[in-house]
């Protein structure tokens, strides 16, 4: 009924519209949108097509939308009394970002060239419907009427031609572009030889599938863009291989509008996405061995041995063997999780059991019953009969090598190392085959120090023969672990308070010097009295506020978000992103080792210069969709944007002081 009502409305209008009108609307407002206004003008040829100039003016901080709006908006439409075939041309549009949401569209005034196709009635009548948007959005018609036999304006030709030259030519920018869909993204690759500066890449909607925000990558003359593909329903992205995509693609006032049908992922980027993928995986878990979340359970795994007097090549290999099982079985159990988090819609990241205060004082728990094993207080024994069970299953205490590895892979998952922040990125947003083949080989990498000396015995048999050295040892050990402790009681107090972590860990000192001094004597406990003074006084120096550590940073920190971006670009300011986690030691690596360096503290403090910051210590959905718009799942993440970097550049997850101020010099743009 009401789109019956508004027919008949349009009807009457046109029956109303006077007899004699000129080839210029004259410029039309509407009453409940006084933030737009619009002009159509012709020009009719004797023969030929006619000519159409549809002109847009908007106030400030509204815009209308290009013929692919992206996530939101309408584009511009005409609806005429009588059907015309009409060519309807769209100059280059810019990107609008709010509240996370990306449209496609035009500010300010626009003009596009329209062309009517044949023999034209000598006077036409119709409705333009713009949407026009700022804080809210408005939906506005606009009925006109035309008369073609009165002469155009003298200004029309020269408006025209300046209308023709917005519009995306069709060569001249790239010498080629090739586009590639593979694990839910869209690739687009294209070649230009004078080298790419700022560039932006629109595409036309498909049915049933949603384009986000492109990230660019520029790599002298070749510039790809990776667009996140989707359905707008949270389920998998469609299939784009075969299809014909067309798109337009600009840098510093140069475009080009071209159509390409999508393949695979292009094969010269196959080893990177693949190959390069696997490898990152492989080395990264690697190197989480000689983390400091990690190092402390393999040193006691090592101190295992030498503590044993005699030792044989078979039972050093079924240990080690059932400690890397156990390391691969829980980098499996991790993408068991990581898939039913996604299932579930959940926020996904590598650590983020960090998040929760009963996962760290469980740990921290762990840690120091290690360490007062390792210290002399007491032993831990199994019974007679889980004993023999053990030893009749595979091996003396298979189990126990087996929870080894296990809780030294819990303990690498706060630390990003070199080459993992990249592989765990594509992992959780990869199709759910590749990130289990992702998780299995980071669980490879990490276990091979531990297949080494399975394959290789004799490296384990060529250890120092046990003796007194060995109470040396283990106290390190001890040490080591009581130090992991430590750093897991610091993590909890982000989320109970300073005042009851330092409680917390009172009682647990206090208990470790009551077992001391009941197994070594006063003097022993002396001792351990001093040293956990100490190690409460340092503790307390770091939660307290106002601590040295805290008071270091002179950057004037902001919170992050995708707004605060927009504003200070728009105010042509550089912006330093840095997400970052209390429980993340890649995090601290780069706070103690670039970000308080006294020329990256100046670099962050200039006046042009916005410095955000997002902390992922806690749950966080903001800072989870940020990352996730970025093709990341992993801290530390940092990026810089700027009037020369537009579209933001990514930085290694381990910052180099030298690559970060070149980066906020390139920011600044020309």
């Amino acid at each position: 009924m009401h789109a019956f009502l508004r027919q008949l409305v349009l009807c009457l209008f046109w029956l109303w519209l006077p007899v004699s009108q000129a080839a210029d609307s004259g410029w039309l407002r509407a009453a409940d949108n006084d933030h737009a206004s619009v002009r159509l003008r012709a020009d009719a040829q004797e023969k030929g097509d006619t000519r159409l100039l549809l002109d847009v003016t908007l106030e400030k901080g509204w815009k209308t939308y290009w013929r692919s709006p992206g996530e939101g908006g309408i584009a511009p439409a005409i609806k005429w009394q009588t059907p015309l075939e009409m060519d309807w041309r769209w100059p280059v549009p810019q990107r609008f970002e709010v509240a996370g949401i990306t449209t496609q569209g035009y500010d300010g005034k626009v003009s596009f060239p329209i062309t009517l196709r044949g023999q034209l009635p000598g006077k036409l009548a119709g409705v333009l419907t713009l949407s026009t948007c700022s804080n809210v959005c408005i939906l506005t018609d606009y009925p006109f009427a035309l008369d073609l036999s009165a002469p155009a304006d003298p200004q029309f030709n020269y408006d025209f031609s300046r209308a023709l030259g917005t519009l995306p030519l069709s060569e001249g920018l790239t010498s080629q572009i090739t586009a590639g869909f593979g694990a839910e993204k869209l690739t687009v690759t294209a070649t230009r030889e004078a080298g790419w500066q700022n560039p932006e890449l629109f595409i036309d909607t498909l049915a049933d599938t949603d384009f986000g925000k492109p990230v660019y990558q520029v790599d002298g003359q070749t510039l790809t863009a990776s667009v996140p593909v989707s359905d707008g329903w949270g389920e998998a992205a469609p299939d784009l291989r075969g299809k014909t995509l067309s798109l337009v693609l600009a840098d510093k006032g140069q475009a080009q509008e071209s159509r390409v049908i999508v393949g695979e992922t292009q094969s010269s980027d196959a080893p990177l996405s693949l190959g390069g993928i696997i490898l990152m995986a492989l080395v990264g878990g690697l190197i989480l061995n000689v983390m400091p979340c990690v190092l402390p359970v393999l040193a006691m795994k090592l101190g295992s041995i030498v503590q044993t007097s005699s030792v044989n090549r078979r039972r050093v290999r079924q240990q080690f063997m059932a400690s890397a099982a156990g390391i691969v079985t829980s980098f499996l159990a991790l993408a068991l999780m990581m898939t039913v988090l996604r299932l579930g819609n959940q926020a996904l990241g590598w650590g983020i059991q960090f998040q929760n205060p009963w996962f760290i004082a469980a740990m921290a728990l762990v840690m120091v019953i290690f360490s007062a094993s390792l210290l002399g207080l007491f032993e831990i024994r199994l019974s007679s009969g889980l004993s023999t069970f053990l030893a009749t299953r595979g091996g003396n205490g298979l189990l126990g090598h087996f929870c080894q590895g296990a809780f030294a892979t819990l303990l690498a998952t706060p630390c990003t190392a070199p080459f993992l922040g990249t592989a765990v990125s594509v992992a959780l947003v990869a199709p759910l085959p590749l990130l289990w083949g992702i998780f299995l080989v980071m669980g490879v990498g990490m276990s091979l120090p531990w297949l080494l000396i399975a394959a290789w015995p004799g490296l384990a048999l060529h250890m120092p023969r046990p003796g007194r050295w060995m109470n040396v040892v283990r106290v390190i050990l001890g040490l080591m672990m009581l130090a992991s402790a430590l750093w897991l009681s610091s993590l909890l107090a982000v989320h109970i308070g300073p005042i009851p972590t330092l409680t917390l860990t009172a009682f647990i000192i206090i208990g470790l010097l009551l077992a001391t001094l009941w197994r070594w004597g006063w003097r022993t406990a002396l001792s351990w009295a001093v040293a956990a003074t100490v190690a409460l006084a340092i503790l307390f120096s770091l939660l307290r506020p106002g601590s040295a550590a805290l008071v270091e940073d002179r950057v004037a920190w902001q919170p992050l978000s995708e707004e605060a971006i927009t504003a200070a670009l728009a105010e042509n300011k550089r912006v330093f992103v840095d997400v970052t986690a209390d429980w993340c030691v890649t995090c601290k690596a780069n706070k103690y080792n670039v970000l308080l360096r006294d020329e990256v503290q100046d670099a962050l403090s200039a006046p042009d210069v916005v410095a955000l910051r997002g902390d992922w210590s806690r749950p966080s959905t903001t800072i989870s969709q940020f990352l996730h718009a970025r093709q990341s799942a992993a801290v530390p993440f940092n990026q810089i944007y700027g009037p020369g970097l537009e579209q933001g550049r990514v930085l290694p997850p381990l910052l180099e002081r030298d690559s970060l101020l070149q980066t906020l010099t390139d920011a600044k743009g020309k």
